[in-house]
């Protein structure tokens, strides 16, 4: 069976300034191969598919990398890398830059002896953020399971909850509509830590009249969703209500507005503009999104500097906010996939000011 993944590589790689690809980074490994081992590396050249991997996987392997040599390495799986490469008749590596540390990079150098080796570039990362039909609906089940798990997580809310504990709630009910884990590590930010951005869940007991910051997603087949909303345990004062609008309107501005062809910084200006207008600019000190992918944090981004230019079938996230510190903060999140038109919306959450009384 073809695989048009291995078979788009091929097409840089013919054109590259090397003759094989070792890839060692695991995200990278299953996006290629279907393999979700823990462990092994992948080799492509124009006429070879190799997943090297060990005892662990012997029948685990052949049956995930479908179309893929599997070899069993030994102690070193460098040397084992190395014997293929000069069967092959290959001068030149190319390597995952991003993913070798110094000493693995010393290490690598030394094994393969006359073949040089030289960074790839990261041309998988680049293939990765286009995703197939395939991914896109693995992508809308997983944001299905976070739009059910908000539903779920408003009956369970209240006064003297901990963060923690609703934290907890919202991973359980995950995996049990099918969810592998948690995306990441959940934030869950009520009263003055909501004004924290990454503010994940902590002991404190949810008060009233104060606002609760809820960031999460489920992990499922090997993608991730991850949604923001931020409602009201109690009533909202005024000024709960006016930063709420605010990173509301910028937020939707953004999803009426983002089409093809925009690059990362002018998608972040969509909603960055409209915070900044209202006199908020200095506390929305984050990009407006993300990519999203097999990882919570992946290429592009909507930021500042984001030159990446969107094209369908990108997948990001649109998460203005507004961060007060000593009163609270407000981020509202959906996860979009860029179409031909201009986008579609993956998650589908309530937006509109929730109060729990």
């Amino acid at each position: 069976m073809q695989n048009s993944r291995v078979e788009k590589l091929r097409e840089w790689l013919a054109t590259a300034n090397g003759d094989a690809l070792l890839v060692t980074n695991a995200v990278n490994r299953r996006y290629l191969t279907g393999f979700t081992g823990s462990s092994g590396v992948v080799l492509i050249t124009l006429d070879h598919a190799v997943l090297l991997t060990d005892f662990r996987y012997r029948e685990q392997a052949p049956k995930q990398a479908i179309g893929f040599e599997i070899v069993e390495h030994g102690v070193q799986i460098n040397a084992n890398v190395a014997e293929l490469l000069q069967q092959w008749g290959v001068r030149t590596l190319l390597f995952e830059e991003q993913d070798v540390t110094f000493a693995a990079y010393t290490t690598l150098k030394l094994a393969m002896g006359d073949i040089q080796i030289q960074p790839s570039g990261g041309i998988v990362e680049q293939l990765r953020m286009v995703k197939d039909a395939g991914e896109l609906a693995i992508m809308q089940a997983a944001a299905d399971i976070a739009d059910k798990a908000f539903e779920h997580i408003l009956g369970y809310i209240k006064p003297g909850v901990t963060e923690v504990a609703v934290a907890l709630e919202l991973e359980v009910f995950m995996r049990s509509q099918g969810a592998t884990s948690s995306s990441f590590d959940t934030i869950v930010a009520s009263g003055e830590r909501s004004a924290l951005p990454h503010g994940v869940a902590s002991d404190r007991v949810i008060g009233r009249d104060e606002f609760v910051k809820l960031d999460y997603g489920a992990y499922y087949q090997g993608y991730c969703s991850d949604i923001t909303r931020t409602i009201v345990v109690g009533n909202p004062t005024d000024k709960h209500r006016e930063i709420y609008s605010i990173v509301l309107e910028a937020q939707q501005y953004a999803l009426d507005h983002l089409v093809p062809g925009m690059t990362g910084k002018e998608g972040d200006a969509l909603t960055r503009d409209i915070i900044t207008r209202y006199g908020y600019g200095e506390c929305f000190g984050h990009g407006t999104g993300h990519g999203l992918g097999m990882e919570v944090h992946e290429a592009p981004r909507l930021s500042l500097s984001g030159d990446i230019v969107l094209t369908p079938g990108m997948t990001v996230t649109v998460e203005p906010g507004i961060y007060l510190p000593g009163f609270g903060g407000v981020r509202i999140e959906d996860d979009i996939v860029m179409t031909e038109q201009g986008i579609h919306i993956l998650t589908r959450s309530p937006k509109q000011l929730i109060s729990l009384n």
